[in-house]
């Protein structure tokens, strides 16, 4: 297979969360690839609208969405606008996402029902909104953004390792369930990345250090180093790949 097969020219995706982080830089790579792309967020239209014009900048169609995934009526609005305006939709990044945690015993309801509500939640709304869509072209991708989490636990964000933990489960369930429609599904397994969501912990000198040294490759990922592998699941190289975990932490997790 030549380098056609990653083209996206002619496809569409949908990346939720993608005013910021991970989101923002695989639209950025969805549409160098040719894609046309809806960026979805939930509160920050000004920085969605500048994604918007950075996608546009490769000539494709580009526009934003404001919808709350935590939310199946919002998802549902938000995949049928998709196709409203852009015709089809060929790609779906489950990437919308918080990190927040306490210890066990401190945490409440609240905080454990939002973090399962947009991770787990709202990779179910959006996926559920989309099948039927992508079954009746007969093609599609879709890939969920986990994490290492997910993979080992992490202390003191429980609500956060179990909503990646099922996000795993559930690519795996839905792989074997879409397969025969010719709908791929796959996810992306994140260990540290410089994104805003951590740059509280980054801020600490020594901590970030002795986060560097349980690296392999001996630095913290960038949100491009985590897009470039989802966008490569969305294209033809990728075509025979489907309930993958594909783990990208520069060796600090190492996993089947």
């Amino acid at each position: 297979m030549n380098i056609s097969g990653l083209s996206l020219k002619g496809r569409v995706a949908l990346v939720t969360g993608s005013s910021r982080g991970i989101g923002r830089a695989a639209i950025r790579r969805l549409a160098e690839l040719g894609a046309d792309v809806v960026v979805n967020y939930r509160s920050n239209e000004k920085a969605a609208q500048e994604v918007v014009r950075e996608a546009e900048e490769f000539g494709v169609r580009a526009l934003a969405l404001k919808a709350d995934v935590s939310r199946l009526s919002e998802a549902e609005r938000l995949v049928r606008e998709t196709i409203e305006e852009l015709g089809r939709l060929d790609i779906l990044v489950c990437n919308a996402g918080v990190w927040e945690g306490a210890p066990v015993e401190e945490m409440t309801e609240e905080l454990w029902d939002n973090v399962l509500g947009i991770n787990l939640k709202g990779t179910w709304t959006v996926c559920r909104s989309s099948a039927a869509q992508m079954k009746r072209q007969g093609y599609g991708r879709i890939v969920i953004i986990s994490s290492t989490a997910g993979q080992r636990g992490e202390a003191n964000v429980s609500n956060y390792a179990a909503s990646k933990g099922g996000q795993i489960a559930f690519t795996k369930s839905l792989a074997t369930e879409l397969a025969p429609y010719g709908i791929n599904v796959n996810a992306v397994a994140p260990g540290w990345v410089e994104t805003d969501m951590c740059e509280d912990v980054f801020e600490d000198a020594e901590y970030r250090r002795n986060i560097e040294e349980t690296i392999p490759l001996g630095r913290i990922a960038s949100a491009d180093d985590i897009a470039l592998p989802i966008v490569f699941l969305c294209t033809d190289w990728a075509r025979h790949i489907t309930g993958e975990i594909l783990n990208v932490n520069g060796g600090s997790v190492l996993c089947g």
